[in-house]
């Protein structure tokens, strides 16, 4: 497969509001000035904002340009000049947007044709079917989907049944942006091109896996969306359920566009399923209260400004979330997978943690078990935990050394966003590093049974001031068993 795309249209739909000013555009302002784009590619934003061209390119000149390396004028106005705009209505009352888009598009039916649905869930279905009636889908199309992918299995399914009904699942491409990330694909690439890990990597010698997303964020003006998702379905269902896959899935035989996903599938399935009273046992979710980040004092969740009136479901969502996993197969029978991710944590953190058992006898006091941490943000790296000696004479006196792979100071180019290789992937047709429909719907089944359980019982999850490593309970739960989350990103 060629590694510049042919001549390709991408229309947003979505395309005036944040994801698209923040990540998409200047993703693809990137991919233009590497040279990535062909000269014919075309950005068409879908909105209701009643923008002409001129209007949407001013806007991206403004809102755009001030976060993007823009060191080449004229690269930057040949990007701007991809860019156009469609004001158009998805419940089909005003037909005339689709009819200039149609116009737009006609004569170009060999080209890629790639719609990006960078909107809330519920207009996914709703858009496939205007995109339809107007003639727009053709063999040569395919549809980006955006996170969330429903709200549970039952909404997932009809989204999928919807989107389904127009576009054959080899031209959908669910997308969480964490598989972009280049820590995550050099996951892979340490698991499978290096002989050294292979033999350890397996519950003889793995104690624990951890997965921690961490935001020093809160939820200003957002209170609308999280009251209706909180952390579980946020983050848990697909960001941290993803990366676990990639730490558990076994050797694909080929790296192609399905081997690797047919391996994730098969984690998830087999996921020890969480249900009734065990869900107290092996889940926290808290909300975060009043307190300090970065030194600063904030407000509680409750009390976020630009957020309406806190309502029953702001009382009862969770803004952090903690579970013990487990994979149930011979490779990590009896290893526990914890995932904790939360909102006004004391850092902003994105890791996933392997940790090595002791060694089966030592004869030096003091030593620790080994650690492999994988970095995916702020600064993405490879970090190996090791043993040595400390300089000196007289008794051996060992210290925890990290071997470290950063990409910063070993790659000295730009490392590209994750939007920037997922773009890329859409436009050439490869779909390795998005979702398949049964890998969505095996996620929701497993989550599921969590969120029927929290939300029957109608209790309100355990405060936690702003600042701190989450609530009480996250600690008790791996306390339990001895161990104690990696907080060297927390501290």
């Amino acid at each position: 497969m060629s590694e510049t795309p042919q001549p390709a249209d991408l229309i947003v739909f979505g395309g005036t509001g944040d994801l698209s000013m923040r990540k998409l555009l200047p993703a693809l302002y990137h991919s233009d000035r590497d040279g990535r784009l062909s000269p014919e590619t075309r950005v068409i934003a879908m909105s209701r904002g009643g923008l002409d061209d001129a209007d949407f390119r001013g806007k991206v000149d403004a809102e755009v340009r001030g976060s993007v390396p823009v060191d080449d004028l004229g690269t930057w106005q040949r990007f701007l000049g991809r860019l156009h705009h469609v004001t158009v209505d998805i419940s089909g009352q005003d037909p005339t947007g689709w009819a200039r888009l149609a116009g737009m598009l006609g004569g170009h039916e060999h080209r890629d044709r790639v719609f990006y649905l960078a909107s809330p869930p519920m207009t996914f279905g709703p858009f496939c079917r205007e995109a339809h009636r107007a003639g727009l889908v053709t063999p040569a199309s395919r549809v980006v989907l955006e996170k969330p992918l429903g709200r549970d299995l039952a909404s997932a399914l009809r989204i999928n049944d919807e989107v389904g009904a127009i576009f054959d699942e080899r031209q959908i491409y669910r997308i969480d942006h964490y598989l972009g990330k280049e820590t995550v694909q050099n996951l892979l690439v340490l698991r499978f091109a290096n002989a050294f890990l292979e033999p350890i990597w397996n519950s003889l010698w793995i104690d624990h896996v951890q997965i921690t997303v961490a935001e020093t964020v809160g939820t200003p003006g957002r209170r609308g969306y999280y009251d209706h998702a909180g952390a579980l379905r946020d983050m848990v269902q697909n960001h941290l359920l993803q990366l676990l896959c990639l730490v558990a899935m076994e050797p694909p035989s080929r790296n192609d566009r399905e081997s690797i996903r047919d391996e994730k599938v098969k984690v998830l399935q087999s996921l020890r399923a969480v249900t009734g009273g065990e869900v107290d046992r092996f889940t926290v979710r808290g909300q975060y209260t009043a307190g300090e980040s970065g030194g600063v004092a904030v407000p509680g969740y409750l009390d976020e400004p630009d957020n309406t009136a806190p309502t029953e479901d702001s009382h009862r969502v969770e803004t952090f979330a903690a579970i013990r996993a487990e994979v149930k197969n011979w490779r990590w029978a009896g290893v526990p997978f914890y995932l904790r991710t939360g909102k006004r944590m004391p850092y902003r953190c994105s890791e996933i943690v392997v940790q090595f058992k002791d060694v089966p006898h030592s004869i030096f006091p003091g030593s620790t078990p080994n650690r492999l941490v994988l970095r995916l943000q702020p600064s993405e790296g490879i970090q190996l935990n090791i043993m040595a000696k400390e300089p000196g004479a007289g008794e051996v006196a060992l210290k925890p050394v990290p071997l470290g792979l950063s990409f910063a100071e070993t790659f000295t180019g730009r490392v590209p966003e994750a939007y920037e290789r997922l773009l890329m992937d859409v436009l050439t047709g490869n779909p390795t590093l998005f979702m398949r429909r049964d890998e969505v719907e095996a996620a929701w089944r497993w989550i599921d049974p969590i969120l029927d359980e929290w939300e029957s019982r109608g209790t309100v999850p355990e405060p936690y001031p702003a600042g701190s490593a989450g609530p009480a309970a996250a600690h008790e739960l791996v306390g339990r068993s001895g161990r104690v989350w990696h907080e060297e990103g927390l501290a």
